[in-house]
Protein backbone atom coordinates (compact mmCIF):
# COMPACT_ATOMS: atom_id res chain seq x y z
CA UNK A 1 0.00 0.00 0.00
CA UNK A 2 1.49 3.55 -1.00
CA UNK A 3 2.56 5.79 1.87
CA UNK A 4 1.99 9.67 1.04
CA UNK A 5 3.53 12.56 3.20
CA UNK A 6 1.72 15.76 2.71
CA UNK A 7 2.47 19.03 3.99
CA UNK A 8 0.10 19.31 7.18
CA UNK A 9 -2.24 22.45 7.26
CA UNK A 10 -4.10 23.96 10.09
CA UNK A 11 -7.04 22.05 9.44
CA UNK A 12 -5.02 18.89 10.34
CA UNK A 13 -3.77 19.78 13.74
CA UNK A 14 -6.91 18.24 15.69
CA UNK A 15 -6.35 15.20 14.38
CA UNK A 16 -2.87 15.21 15.18
CA UNK A 17 -3.27 15.83 18.27
CA UNK A 18 -5.72 13.71 18.70
CA UNK A 19 -4.03 10.87 17.41
CA UNK A 20 -0.93 11.95 20.14
CA UNK A 21 -2.86 12.38 22.82
CA UNK A 22 -4.23 8.44 22.42
CA UNK A 23 -0.63 7.28 21.93
CA UNK A 24 0.86 8.76 24.60
CA UNK A 25 -1.52 9.40 27.46
CA UNK A 26 -0.38 6.02 29.18
CA UNK A 27 3.24 7.20 29.11
CA UNK A 28 2.33 10.45 30.09
CA UNK A 29 0.47 9.14 33.44
CA UNK A 30 2.86 6.49 33.76
CA UNK A 31 5.64 9.12 34.49
CA UNK A 32 3.10 10.89 36.50
CA UNK A 33 3.33 14.58 33.69
CA UNK A 34 0.53 16.31 32.58
CA UNK A 35 -0.55 16.65 28.37
CA UNK A 36 -1.44 20.03 27.82
CA UNK A 37 -3.15 20.69 24.40
CA UNK A 38 -2.09 24.44 24.56
CA UNK A 39 1.99 22.71 24.73
CA UNK A 40 1.01 20.71 21.72
CA UNK A 41 -1.16 23.59 19.61
CA UNK A 42 1.94 25.93 19.97
CA UNK A 43 4.66 23.24 18.90
CA UNK A 44 2.78 22.94 16.02
CA UNK A 45 3.51 26.59 14.70
CA UNK A 46 7.02 25.89 14.71
CA UNK A 47 7.55 22.28 13.28
CA UNK A 48 7.70 20.95 10.43
CA UNK A 49 4.39 19.00 10.20
CA UNK A 50 3.48 16.18 7.98
CA UNK A 51 0.18 13.97 7.60
CA UNK A 52 0.74 10.26 6.35
CA UNK A 53 -1.71 9.02 4.63
CA UNK A 54 -2.79 6.23 2.41
CA UNK A 55 -5.70 5.81 -0.38
CA UNK A 56 -8.15 5.15 2.28
CA UNK A 57 -7.23 8.25 4.34
CA UNK A 58 -5.16 9.51 7.18
CA UNK A 59 -2.83 6.85 9.17
CA UNK A 60 -0.18 9.12 10.97
CA UNK A 61 1.31 11.90 11.34
CA UNK A 62 5.29 12.95 11.73
CA UNK A 63 6.73 16.19 13.43
CA UNK A 64 10.06 17.43 12.93
CA UNK A 65 12.39 20.25 13.66
CA UNK A 66 16.18 20.73 12.78
CA UNK A 67 19.34 22.58 13.49
CA UNK A 68 22.93 22.32 11.83
CA UNK A 69 23.70 19.25 13.93
CA UNK A 70 20.53 16.92 12.83
CA UNK A 71 17.07 16.35 12.01
CA UNK A 72 14.90 15.71 14.86
CA UNK A 73 11.70 13.45 15.13
CA UNK A 74 9.28 15.28 17.41
CA UNK A 75 6.39 13.01 17.23
CA UNK A 76 5.75 9.89 14.81
CA UNK A 77 2.33 8.27 15.56
CA UNK A 78 0.19 5.67 13.78
CA UNK A 79 -3.53 4.80 13.93
CA UNK A 80 -3.32 1.29 15.47
CA UNK A 81 -4.86 -0.27 12.54
CA UNK A 82 -1.97 0.60 10.19
CA UNK A 83 0.74 -0.57 12.91
CA UNK A 84 2.89 -3.35 12.56
CA UNK A 85 2.73 -3.45 9.00
CA UNK A 86 5.90 -1.68 8.04
CA UNK A 87 4.52 1.97 7.90
CA UNK A 88 6.79 3.28 10.60
CA UNK A 89 10.02 1.63 8.86
CA UNK A 90 8.67 3.35 5.45
CA UNK A 91 8.93 6.83 7.91
CA UNK A 92 12.09 6.22 9.35
CA UNK A 93 13.96 5.80 5.81
CA UNK A 94 12.02 8.87 4.32
CA UNK A 95 13.53 10.55 7.18
CA UNK A 96 16.64 9.68 6.67
CA UNK A 97 16.26 10.85 2.90
CA UNK A 98 15.49 14.31 4.01
CA UNK A 99 18.25 14.47 6.25
CA UNK A 100 20.87 13.11 4.16
CA UNK A 101 18.93 16.12 1.47
CA UNK A 102 19.36 18.63 3.75
CA UNK A 103 23.24 18.06 4.39
CA UNK A 104 22.26 16.77 7.88
CA UNK A 105 24.57 14.51 9.92
CA UNK A 106 22.13 12.57 11.92
CA UNK A 107 18.85 12.18 13.11
CA UNK A 108 17.54 12.06 16.38
CA UNK A 109 14.38 11.39 18.79
CA UNK A 110 13.53 11.01 22.35
CA UNK A 111 11.32 8.04 22.66
CA UNK A 112 9.74 7.11 26.59
CA UNK A 113 11.45 4.06 27.97
CA UNK A 114 8.17 1.82 28.24
CA UNK A 115 7.42 2.53 24.91
CA UNK A 116 7.82 -0.66 22.28
CA UNK A 117 8.81 1.39 19.63
CA UNK A 118 12.48 1.53 20.78
CA UNK A 119 12.69 -2.31 18.84
CA UNK A 120 11.55 -0.37 15.65
CA UNK A 121 14.70 2.39 16.24
CA UNK A 122 17.30 -0.32 17.06
CA UNK A 123 16.43 -2.22 13.93
CA UNK A 124 16.23 0.80 11.96
CA UNK A 125 20.09 1.54 13.59
CA UNK A 126 19.19 4.16 15.99
CA UNK A 127 21.60 3.75 19.35
CA UNK A 128 20.91 5.20 22.99
CA UNK A 129 22.75 8.17 23.54
CA UNK A 130 21.18 9.28 26.75
CA UNK A 131 18.40 8.05 28.85
CA UNK A 132 16.98 9.63 32.38
CA UNK A 133 13.75 8.15 34.39
CA UNK A 134 11.60 8.66 31.83
CA UNK A 135 13.24 9.01 28.46
CA UNK A 136 15.73 7.38 26.12
CA UNK A 137 17.35 9.77 23.25
CA UNK A 138 18.95 8.03 20.32
CA UNK A 139 20.22 8.69 16.88
CA UNK A 140 21.30 7.52 13.80
CA UNK A 141 23.53 8.59 11.66
CA UNK A 142 22.34 9.48 7.74
CA UNK A 143 25.82 8.89 6.02
CA UNK A 144 25.98 5.27 6.19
Amino acid sequence: MELYFTCASETDLPFARDLTRRAMLKYYRQFDLLWMDEAFDQAWHWREQWLLSTGDGAVGYLSLSADARALYIRELHLIESVRGQGFGSRVLDQTFRWARERGLPRVRLTVFNSNPAQALYLRKGFVAVGEDECFVRMERPVFV
